[in-house]
């Protein structure tokens, strides 16, 4: 950093605030009132270069997220598409292979329903098994 000549500028200043100055600038090691000013203003300015930074910053990182987010539900749906069709598949291949009447698939309908519920969505074939086998030693 070159040698800089200080210059004189006009400061108006409150009272009060003068002697806010007064009573802390030697506890921050400054030599003088005006030295304690100048650092001032610098970690003022400091400041304000870094909030606008932090703004920078703040959109960067949610335009960032917002990518993130946006992939992420992109794959979900595709994932989720890949199952209904999958499902669809199992679907119609069980309803080929069995004669199912009304009553019955509105019975299985509402089980099912209430069973989704109760295990919060977290579907097990071998708990549905288990459960068909109890259904049967039952009847």
């Amino acid at each position: 950093m070159e040698y800089e000549t200080k210059i004189r500028i006009p400061l108006w200043i409150y009272p009060s605030t003068d002697g806010e100055i007064e009573n802390t600038y030697e506890s921050d090691n400054c030599k003088s009132k005006s030295e304690f000013i100048e650092k001032a203003v610098k970690f003022y300015l400091g400041y304000l270069k870094q909030e606008r930074n932090v703004n920078y910053l703040s959109s960067m990182i949610i335009s960032q997220m917002n990518a993130v987010v946006a992939g992420t539900d992109q794959r979900l749906n595709r994932n989720l598409f890949k199952m209904a069709v999958e499902l669809g598949k199992i679907s119609h291949t069980l309803a080929a292979l069995n004669d199912v009447d009304d009553d019955t698939l509105q019975e299985l309908h509402a089980m099912c329903v209430d069973e989704v519920r109760h295990i919060n969505g977290c579907i097990d074939f071998s708990s549905a098994v288990r459960f068909q086998n109890d259904r049967e030693d039952n009847i």
